[in-house]
């Protein structure tokens, strides 16, 4: 920690990437989000709030393998990355091969939700994302957000499996058909849309960006008070509560109004930098 950051200063500053961090241009079903656009004044702002001494800890529902290239692009030696939209917590490990460890894997048997999904879905692409990263799929599934390590199975191959998360995807799906559907099974999931393509992401019970962040916070004792967060999704939700309630919870310009009644405050659009905007707001002294 910077010797001009007292430890009573530290913040955490939890980062979603797709629609936050990285802004993608042309969004569609067959793209390949795993590049985006990052604007060298927010990589900088994003260093210098590292280099000082904050906890920085980027927050997403990428799978690892999609996770730490971004990472090294940000050019940060973050001690904490959340992955799997909370169910997986990695933690920097410098004498390991590899700089990160998984710290936490939230694992459950996903049989349950996916026999109660697929008759009411059955047209659509399923998929496990594993406790230990490997990912198995029904049919090929259009995102550079996934594992890189995959194999293609059956159906019943999916069940009985320790799974981080379950993953559905419906391309070119009526929008609304689908949320209904996915509401009507009472699951704890999240469901969004990228370009024309309806996705659905079901995690353990309970598990979400913040209850991992919330473990992170715990562990490094920082002040729910000195908690900033920022995102766009409607994975994103229950992260900008928790950050709201004392501390800075920032709903990115484009987000839906559900998304931005979550938050404490809302910036610009990923494409005009609200991301770096509010960062400067929140910490003047440093970026100003």
């Amino acid at each position: 920690m910077a010797a001009s950051l007292r430890a009573d200063e530290r913040h955490l500053i939890a980062l979603d990437l797709d629609g936050t961090v990285l802004g993608h241009e042309m969004p569609g079903a067959d793209d390949d989000p795993s590049e985006g656009h990052i604007s060298e004044e927010l990589i900088e702002a994003i260093r210098a709030l590292h280099n000082a001494g904050h906890l920085v800890v980027v927050a997403t529902g990428r799978s690892v393998d999609a996770t730490l290239p971004i990472v090294e692009r940000l050019g940060i030696a973050a001690e904490w990355v959340i992955a799997a939209n909370g169910a997986v917590t990695l933690k920097r490990d410098p004498l390991a091969t590899r700089a990160y460890r998984r710290e936490i894997v939230e694992a459950f048997d996903p049989t349950e939700a996916l026999l109660r999904i697929r008759p009411h879905l059955f047209n659509a692409r399923y998929a496990v994302e594993l406790a230990d990263g490997g990912f198995l799929y029904t049919q090929q599934i259009p995102a550079g957000t996934l594992p890189s390590e995959q194999k293609q199975v059956t159906f019943e191959e999916l069940l009985h499996v320790n799974a981080s998360r379950v993953v559905v995807v419906s391309p070119n799906a009526n929008v609304e058909k689908f949320f209904e559907t996915v509401e009507s099974l009472g699951l704890t999931h999240v469901s969004y849309v990228v370009g024309t393509t309806s996705w659905l992401d079901i995690a353990p019970a309970g598990v979400t960006k913040a209850s991992a962040l919330e473990v992170v916070r715990s562990r490094m004792d920082v002040s729910q008070a000195h908690v900033f967060a920022a995102g766009d999704g409607r994975n994103d939700i229950e992260m900008l509560r928790w950050a709201s309630r004392l501390g800075d919870g920032v709903a990115m310009g484009q987000a839906s109004p559900e998304v931005q009644a979550a938050a404490s405050r809302t910036t610009a659009s990923v494409f005009d930098d609200g991301l770096l905007l509010a960062l400067r707001e929140r910490f003047p002294v440093l970026l100003g």
